[in-house]
């Protein structure tokens, strides 16, 4: 699932509102390993572009 959900915010990221929607419910479709790994990956990527965003969506977001 996790690969998939990485696919998805590739293919959306070229918008920041749907890039939200998505990560926000990819985040909801995840156990808690895969939304860790997901967090890192996301900075990686998507940092300089979406870094707010991130912020905002992991903050009100439980990885535990």
């Amino acid at each position: 699932m996790l690969e998939y959900v990485k696919t998805i915010l590739l293919k959306v990221s070229f918008d920041g509102t749907l890039f939200e929607k998505e990560l926000r419910k990819a985040l909801r479709t995840l156990v808690p390993d895969e939304a860790g790994q997901l967090k890192a990956w996301c900075y990686q990527q998507f940092a300089r572009l979406y870094r707010r965003v991130l912020n905002r969506v992991f903050r009100q977001v439980s990885l535990t």
